[in-house]
């Protein structure tokens, strides 16, 4: 039976193909993957990467950001070197969709008049229907709805890991930020019921992921909608439950609504990982008022101690906006003053950006380019003095990774892998002395693939354990291996499910079709719409 999103396709003698490009936060990477999904649903196949500089997709999807002021400019460039491509490959379409294809709507045709399909944050899933009537009707399609149509969890996803993946718990926001043009782009938040979320995850883990991320604009607001407002610690604790499933994450709560019982079910549920992203801002009272940011220093350094003290070992990361109109030399020290209090992991810092439409960007107070530039630089050099030393402090540490399918880091000495630590901290490992591939691209003859793995061979998916040897601003390195140390491989069903994916992607095994669960395609898990638990 046809799915009510997808359109009927006349069969091709050859199936079109497609690439999905993301600009943007981790809610834009998931609703690439809900794009994805769509496309091969509707009969699409996903072009090799890179096929959108090189003319080898026939349709490109282009989802975009609206958060920074240079967003536009960024995806006008692209459009533009798409126009070259198209004039030389008739039947290839442009999409357009996200948060500035929702803000900009008809704008987009008229500046770029190649594009084909231009469509909404709440409209998803008349992707391929657009795109169809695009190639009927030879002429741009654009359909933005003003309110949730479908929500994106009940569309189709494929997904880019077999060893992780993102789970929505909610979409769009109730906050008023005034820098923040997000609640209007996206909405109202709506939240999805628990066992909605947990069928997903459940469906996830079986498919042989062992992390998922929540995701939400304001994910310690969860459960308002429908009248519980313990209901995220409770979700968290839930997921403790869900058998195989290793590694929990959440993104991003905001400090005025985060309560002390989200702090005991991250500390008592051994899933939850001890890892924080708490957006500060700004460390200056005046300025978080200005914002509407509605919490001061004081209670944002409140709850890091309690996290500390229930989570020694938790890394914190934040968001920070340097210049933000009005702000003075006595704001901004403020703001270095809470850094160095909260001694944060690693820190995502913006200078301020003006949206149209937001109330900041019509207050009195905006600041130089210049100002705002030299008090950027000095907080990236306060942050990177700080992350570095945190980073320095776990040298000697035994530290469990999650290997992650990147190609890591390499010198003249040692292979390195890439992975996540359990407070989210990047680490590059070494192999031990011996054990060595061409990782550079998985092939027919890769070791990991093999029937009997080596015993010291990790595959992406699988865990290692290393002793971290330096720390760095943005990373720590775990050499361990080199001299004969700590190396402990764990395989996993997320290497399984690895190693599975990519025999099918080389043809070296069929295809599955489970009527048991989600069916595996060669380039990653495509989940339909997960049931709710009785």
């Amino acid at each position: 039976m046809t799915s009510p999103h997808v359109p009927q396709r006349a069969l091709d003698t050859q199936p079109r193909t497609y690439t999905v490009k993301t600009l943007g936060c981790q809610m834009n990477v998931h609703d690439s993957e809900h794009m994805a999904g769509l496309l091969e649903q509707a009969g699409y196949v996903k072009a090799p990467d890179g096929s959108d500089a090189t003319g080898d997709a026939d349709i490109v999807v282009i989802n975009t950001c609206a958060v920074r002021e240079n967003a536009a400019n960024k995806l006008y460039g692209q459009l533009g070197q798409l126009a070259a491509i198209k004039r030389t490959k008739p039947g290839m379409q442009i999409a357009v969709g996200g948060c500035l294809a929702q803000k900009d709507r008809g704008v987009i045709v008229e500046r770029a008049p190649w594009v084909d399909v231009v469509f909404g944050t709440h409209n998803l899933d008349v992707l391929p229907v657009l795109l169809e009537r695009a190639r009927h009707n030879e002429e741009a399609q654009v359909e933005i709805a003003e309110s949730l149509q479908v929500f994106p969890s009940t569309l189709p996803t494929r997904r880019e890991s077999v060893y992780a993946g993102w789970v929505s718990i909610s979409v769009g926001c109730n906050n008023t930020c005034t820098f923040c043009i997000v609640p209007h782009l996206r909405g109202k938040e709506r939240d999805r019921r628990p066992g909605q979320i947990l069928a997903e995850v459940e469906a996830l883990v079986a498919a042989g992921a062992v992390e998922v991320t929540l995701l939400g604009q304001n994910v310690n607001s969860y459960g308002v909608e429908f009248g519980d407002r313990g209901a995220f610690a409770k979700l968290l604790r839930a997921c403790g439950d869900i058998e195989g499933l290793e590694r929990v994450r959440f993104t991003s709560p905001h400090p005025a609504a985060f309560t002390d019982d989200v702090i005991e079910a991250m500390a008592q549920t051994p899933n939850v990982m001890p890892s924080l992203h708490m957006p500060l801002q700004s460390g200056s009272d005046r300025i978080l008022r200005a914002m509407r940011r509605s919490y001061r220093s004081e209670k944002f350094l409140g709850i890091l101690d309690r996290v500390r003290t229930a989570m020694p070992d938790a890394a914190i990361t934040t968001d920070i906006i340097v210049g933000f109109p009005g702000e003075t030399e006595e704001d901004f020290q403020a703001t270095l003053d809470v850094v160095r209090q909260s001694r944060f992991a690693s820190a995502f810092t913006f200078q301020y950006s003006p949206r149209p439409g937001t109330p900041a960007a019509t207050l009195d107070g905006q600041l130089p380019k210049e100002v705002v530039q030299e008090r950027y630089e000095r907080l990236l050099a306060a942050q990177d003095e700080i992350s570095a030393a945190e980073s320095q402090a776990l040298v000697g540490r035994t530290v469990e990774v999650l290997v992650a399918e990147s190609d890591g880091r390499k010198d003249d000495a040692n292979h390195r892998l890439t992975g996540r630590a359990q407070d989210n901290r990047l680490v590059h490992f070494a192999l031990p002395k011996g054990v060595d591939w061409d990782g550079a691209q998985v092939h027919p003859g890769d070791i990991r693939l093999a029937d009997e793995v080596p015993t010291l061979v990790p595959r992406p998916g699988d865990m290692v354990k290393v002793d971290v040897t330096r720390g760095a601003p943005f990373y720590v390195v775990a050499d361990s291996a080199v001299n004969g140390g700590r190396f402990e491989v764990r395989r996993t069903r997320a290497g399984d499910a690895w190693a599975r994916r990519e025999k099918t992607r080389l043809g070296l095994l069929a295809e599955e079709h489970s009527h048991g669960g989600p069916p595996t395609t060669a380039g990653g898990v495509l989940l339909g719409m997960p049931q709710r638990r009785q």
